[in-house]
């Protein structure tokens, strides 16, 4: 395995891609876009404009071709994805980046057709079909999921416009963004860093190097606000103008139909959060203002250690063993999925330039595997980021077998391995922490994590909320979208945190914003539902593991509902968000023990 190290983190893994291809130049990368291109073309051939005509086998097949289809052309996307997020600034792999891009919707065009006369089916129809076909009635929870758009779907040559169009659109400003804030460099102290290092400083025992790259952040990002500002202002009239036509009633209506989640649910989540703010990040930060010996801490100091604490820094070799120890202790078979990725080429962790910021695990295709990107620094919260993006990826492989079409999982509930996966390595490390010091810091860290997790994401959908609905009156200035940004982080973090001028910028730097427009929600959806599926699986309830380990299987063939229905749980009823949020509280009150 090709690795990395530094001399504190220890040897750390860089993924090998060549399990997609040997290069962006190989030879079988052209064979597959050429074979691709007639494939797609034959799928055309064969089955436009019959699709009502077509019995029950029939459309099974053809299903099952599109599946395929949809295997072979995500390769060749997600290779040149991975590769593009490994060095954002290397210009030669932008070009292939966007060359895939333009090529893969060129090619996609000619499968537009199939999922619009779908659509055209009679429910009645459709029924009889799936009865007379077992293979058909496989497909039902894909049909389920498709049809749900048919309210929202434009004519067959507007799709098409829509689809050849999207690389020059939002696809092409979303590329702007990505390399405008990978390019960025921040002096701290002397030194030259990337977004990721930079933002890691807000973490450092020295609360000077803290308030010097805070201000190099504000600094750095309001000398690049304008540009921001218009990525921002045009993505969302963008989604306005299309949500229009696709007659969606509110700008979040399209992220609910994609996350499989009722809007009133959502709702209830937001409206429980909001109305949670005092007693959980508003007490605790008023709680870490008085360790600091202050009635208000700088907002450089959210995320800082408790004084005097002594963090302890984790080589990497040692984090995965920390993390694979706690899921082995959950199951055995979750801590053996979660060991192929250290025994093979599947995690990039290093920190270098250009490299992506943040962490991701990717799903891929079927026919591959996932790959997690980090960038870990060592601390106690980059053994979290490797446990959750590793629950990620231990789903992914669990649902896999689903294929092509089904194994994708709704945000809602993509993130329940992630959570849980990180909440196992938790207590794990907790429980064999006996210093009380230590202990407290540890406490804290968790309840900032849930804190960032639960009320700053619920923060983050709410300011989504306000620039989507506030654009409609016209373009917003930078200084607006930055007054709106400080009042949301004010309301939700409350009066304990003092915010300086340049914090109005801390907006700009958020992918979720610009990429997928109100995923945010789905952090909290899932910390809140790992929450309460914790409590059952801590009350020892017979079976837990095997219900679980259906639970991720099941991939996007359940909805919410089906999913945690074995698990006695509804995320629909009034009570489910307050046992999720009554679990960061309780761990606030054991803090207030702590003094």
């Amino acid at each position: 395995m090709s690795r990395n190290a530094t001399a504190e983190l220890g040897p750390m893994p860089l993924w090998d891609l060549t399990d997609f291809y040997a290069g962006p130049d190989s030879a079988e990368l052209q064979a597959d876009l050429s074979s691709a291109t007639a494939a797609v073309q034959a799928f055309e051939t064969a089955y436009k404009g019959k699709i009502a005509g077509s019995d029950g086998a029939t459309l099974a097949k053809a299903i099952g071709e599109y599946e395929a289809l949809q295997d072979s052309l995500g390769r060749i996307g997600c290779y040149a994805q991975l590769l593009y997020a490994g060095d954002m600034a290397d210009a030669k792999i932008s070009q292939f980046q966007q060359t895939i891009r333009e090529r893969l919707s060129d090619i996609t065009t000619g499968l537009i057709f199939f999922t619009l006369e779908i659509n055209r089916l009679e429910d009645d129809d459709l029924e009889q079909r799936l009865a007379a076909s077992p293979a058909l009635a496989h497909y039902r929870p894909w049909l389920r999921d498709v049809r749900a758009y048919r309210p929202h779907e434009l004519s067959d040559e507007l799709e098409k416009l829509l689809h050849e169009k999207s690389v020059t659109g939002r696809a092409a400003w979303n590329r702007l963004f990505d390399e405008t804030v990978s390019s960025l460099s921040f002096e701290v102290g002397g030194e030259t860093m990337n977004l990721e290092q930079a933002l890691h400083q807000l973490s450092e025992p020295d609360g000077a190097q803290r308030q010097r790259a805070a201000k190099a952040i504000g600094t750095v990002l309001g000398d690049n606000s304008r540009q921001f500002a218009l990525i921002m202002n045009t993505l969302i009239k963008d989604k306005e103008t299309e949500d229009r036509w696709r007659h969606y009633a509110k700008p979040e209506d399209s992220r609910h139909l994609a996350n499989q989640v009722e809007g009133e649910v959502v709702d209830a989540l937001r409206q429980a959060v909001i109305a949670a703010y005092p007693r959980l990040s508003h007490r605790y930060y008023k709680m870490k203002a008085g360790w600091f010996g202050k009635d208000a801490i700088p907002y450089w100091d959210r995320n800082a250690p408790l004084p005097g604490a002594d963090e302890k820094i984790y080589r990497f070799e040692e984090a995965r063993d920390i993390v694979l120890d706690a899921y082995g202790r959950f199951s055995p078979d979750l801590a053996a999925l979660g060991s192929r990725f250290f025994d093979n080429a599947w995690i990039d962790a290093p920190v270098r330039p250009g490299k992506s910021p943040g962490a991701f695990a990717h799903p891929t295709v079927p026919s591959v595997h996932p790959y997690l990107l980090l960038n870990y620094q060592g601390r106690t919260r980059d053994v979290m980021t490797l446990a959750h993006e590793l629950g990620h990826g231990v789903h992914q492989l669990l649902a896999a077998p689903q294929g092509a079409l089904m194994a994708d999982t709704p945000l809602t509930l993509a993130e329940t391995a992630s959570v849980f996966g990180e909440q196992l390595t938790f207590r794990a490390i907790l429980g064999q922490e006996t210093d009380p010091a230590r202990r407290k810091h540890m406490l804290a860290s968790k309840v900032e994590d849930m804190i960032n997790t639960v009320v700053r994401q619920t923060a983050f959908y709410d300011f989504e909320l306000r620039l989507h609905n506030e654009r409609r009156q016209g373009e917003m200035t930078a200084e607006r979208i930055g007054e709106i940004w400080l009042a949301v982080q004010s309301e939700s973090l409350g009066p304990a945190i003092r915010f300086e001028d340049e914090y109005r910028h801390f907006w700009s730097y958020i992918s979720h914003f610009i990429h997928v427009p109100f995923y945010v929600y789905a952090y909290a959806f899932g910390d809140c539902l790992v929450n309460s599926l914790y409590a059952v699986y801590q009350q020892a309830e017979e079976g837990f593991q095997a219900k679980y380990f259906e639970m991720l299987k099941a991939g996007g063939t359940l909805q919410h509902k089906e999913l945690l229905a074995p698990f006695g749980l509804d995320a629909s009823h009034p009570d489910f968000w307050q046992k999720g949020l009554g679990v960061i509280e309780s761990f606030i009150d054991e803090l207030e023990t702590l003094g």
